[in-house]
């Protein structure tokens, strides 16, 4: 088996993920000095070439238009018959030659045979190239070999003052010359590359020291160790988790995270990059979550789930969100809650229970049996009449039994519960696990904010129109300002003090989104003889 680690430390690679960037960001730097120096070298040359070839032609063009030199040629005697360095042709050319640097200027007539040059042994013999297209009047630029070397050659026709042709001017400039231009241009085009390369080599340097910094110097293997670890850890844990961006936009959602708010189970991907509104919508969710609800520990309802939810933001001005599923907590918190006040009626009936007893063994040992058993006759009347009254208008048995015990808890209380003459509901509810949670939580405020008034008492009306169930809940108590009627629907949102097992605010935002859930609707208002009334009404909820 073959570790990469050990591989790069045999191969002389630094381990470390910054180390690794800032070599290949040199070598790269260093790479683009190095082509950029040849492309620019390439071009450089050709360009000097060419100048000279200009130079060379335009000198030819300066002295074939000097009308001696074609009187000259006209008048002067064969160079072969009488080869001279004294000329005038020859001074004239070589007085040319050296005002412009050339390294020769040559003079010909119209067989090619040279008249002027700055080897005196040569004049009098023919060119060494081809000067036909010069004495057919075309102007020629090249470079070529002759018989002072190569040279970049300018040629022109000598026109006499008539207008004939009567040689041709050769100019040469020395393509020793023009290498050295290329030559001594190769240390400043250097210097300039060396300069960029030190600046890129700055920048290399600089952009790793911040990515050092950001990756906290860690190795390419470690960082993808970490990522592989945050991936099994994301969709592993029993706990969603939202990344948030600075701009609000979703960077990740784990599988815990999709299930607790809704999404499809495979929608991880397709949110990202979505702002956290457009898939949410508006609500105490999208709120909590994008940091404009602050706090720790909050609740929210999203569905049928009561979520606890924090948010720690990160250094990049994002956020990241823990969300945990509560449900089952508050559903045994209520139960809990349930089962204490019942306990509590119970103990009081317990009690009270005694308290009739001792009354009817009093009763019997003065030998009032009569009063005795229209005493116990009364007692029993009363808790059988109430059970008769509920089940004679609600016929769904788990709300009837949630009602016979709140009667029996609110009596306890002090707080009269009854139902009105208009109650009546039929045992076809679609869903009455959730109208016995919407009663229950209704029932449980009514009886708190009525408790403490001067004539308590709480009225329930339940009936059915159609398939649509409506419930109103109506209290003795101070009522709820107009103001806040929408608030109180908000999780989160109580006047109670929270008790040590669980969190307050939650009773009226779970009634208002179990009615929404089933296309019903749910809403505060005020009872006609003051006090509360809260109202549901849930369209199809009978069968």
């Amino acid at each position: 088996m073959r570790y990469p680690l050990l591989s790069a430390r045999r191969l002389g690679l630094p381990r470390r993920a910054v180390s690794q960037i800032l070599l290949t960001q040199l070598a790269i730097a260093a790479g683009v000095a190095v082509l950029a120096t040849g492309l620019f070298l390439a071009p450089l040359s050709a360009q000097l070439d060419d100048q000279a070839m200009r130079r060379a032609l335009a000198i030819a063009q300066s002295a074939a238009a000097d009308p001696s030199l074609a009187a000259g040629l006209l008048t002067a005697d064969p160079p072969a018959a009488a080869p001279s360095a004294d000329s005038p042709v020859q001074a004239s050319a070589e007085r040319i030659r050296r005002a412009t640097g050339a390294e020769y200027v040559v003079v010909m007539d119209l067989n090619g045979i040279r008249h002027s040059h700055p080897s005196s042994d040569l004049i009098g013999l023919p060119v060494s190239t081809d000067p036909s297209d010069a004495l057919a009047g075309r102007e020629v630029m090249e470079i070529d070999e002759g018989t002072l070397g190569r040279s970049a050659r300018g040629k022109v026709p000598l026109v006499a003052a008539d207008g004939e042709i009567v040689g041709a001017v050769s100019v040469g400039i020395a393509y020793d010359s023009v290498r050295d231009r290329l030559l001594g241009a190769i240390p400043g085009l250097l210097a300039y590359a060396g300069g960029a390369l030190a600046a890129g080599a700055l920048a290399a340097y600089l952009l790793s020291r911040r990515i050092q910094r950001q990756t906290r110097d860690l190795a390419f293997s470690d960082i993808a160790g970490l990522l592989a670890e945050r991936e099994a850890m994301l969709h592993s844990i029993r706990e969603g988790v939202i990344a948030l961006d600075p701009g609000g936009r979703i960077r990740l959602v784990n599988d815990e995270a999709a299930r607790l708010l809704g999404l499809a189970p495979d929608s991880a991907g397709a949110v990202a990059g979505r702002p956290l509104d457009d898939v949410l919508g508006e609500g105490r969710t999208a709120d909590v979550l994008s940091g404009r609800v602050a706090g720790r520990d909050l609740l929210t309802v999203q569905g049928r789930r009561v979520l606890v939810a924090n948010r720690m933001p990160t250094r990049d001005g994002g956020a990241v969100a823990t969300l945990r599923d509560r449900t089952e907590l508050e559903h045994l918190s209520r139960e809990l809650d349930s089962t204490r006040g019942l306990i509590d009626a119970l103990r009081a009936q317990d009690h009270e229970h005694a308290n009739r007893l001792h009354t009817v063994l009093g009763l019997l040992e003065l030998g009032l049996h009569e009063e005795a058993a229209e005493f116990v006759t009364e007692v029993v009347g009363v808790h059988r009449s109430t059970a008769e009254q509920v089940t004679e208008k609600v016929h769904d048995p788990l709300l009837a039994a949630l009602l016979v015990g709140k009667t029996t808890v609110a009596a306890e209380r002090g707080v009269p519960l009854r139902l009105s003459d208009s109650t009546l509901l039929p045992d076809r509810l679609v869903d009455p696990g959730g109208l016995v949670t919407i009663v229950g939580n209704l029932v449980d405020n009514a009886l708190d904010a009525a408790a403490g008034s001067a004539a308590p008492l709480v009225e329930v009306d339940l009936h059915a129109e159609g398939r649509t169930a409506v419930l109103h809940v109506r209290d003795s108590g101070p009522g709820v300002p107009a103001a806040r009627r929408e608030e109180i629907f908000t999780e989160g949102w109580s006047t109670k003090q929270p008790s040590r097992h669980r969190e307050r605010g939650l009773g009226l935002a779970l009634v208002r989104r179990l009615a929404q859930r089933q296309g019903g609707s749910a809403w505060a208002g005020e009872a006609a003889d003051g006090g509360a009334e809260f109202s549901v009404v849930l369209p199809e909820a009978l069968r």
